[in-house]
């Protein structure tokens, strides 16, 4: 290898995510944590993807549930994604369970996505998680999210220049 792995931390921090917080029920307490590598994998069934560390206490906890919910952050929440970051630390924040699943929304979420597992791969020092999409919630269709860009929270800076297809 040519390279050394903060060359690579670097190399991969040039590109910008969003910010979800996976989230489960765990008897009526909150369990969650914050993750950037998240991805809508299929539209048809309706599948999303996300990448929670191997090293992580809350995503055995969720994954131990039926459902859990992935909710996208918004430009103004960095401070939650930061305390939902800590690892077997959850925040004080409130929530309220989906109708149905009764998975946790938070309430400042911008979007909300009931999940269900499907697979799990093993990944480096990470897991792959692949989930069935149960239900949805756009929130707040205006709010700009909260994005994830070489160490620092932004958010997405609106042009005028169209999507070319």
């Amino acid at each position: 290898m040519s390279f050394s792995s903060e060359d690579f931390r670097q190399a991969v921090s040039q590109f910008a995510t969003g910010v979800v917080v996976v989230t489960g029920n765990g008897s009526g307490t909150l369990i969650g944590f914050a993750a950037q590598s998240f991805v809508s994998l299929s539209l048809n069934p309706p599948l999303v993807l996300f990448c929670p560390q191997r090293s992580s206490t809350s995503w055995p906890r969720i994954r131990a549930l039926e459902s859990f919910g992935v909710n996208v952050l918004g430009a103004e929440h960095a401070d939650i994604s930061e305390e939902f970051a800590v690892v077997g630390s959850v925040p004080n924040i409130e929530w309220k369970p989906a109708s149905g699943s009764g998975v946790p929304i938070l309430e400042e979420s911008i979007a909300f996505i009931d999940c269900t597992l499907k697979a799990e791969y093993s990944a480096g020092d990470h897991t792959i998680v692949v989930a069935n999409v149960a239900d949805v919630q756009v929130r707040r269709p205006d709010a700009d999210p909260l994005l994830y860009l070489r160490g620092t929270y932004g958010k997405f800076l609106h042009t005028k220049t169209p999507v070319r297809e």
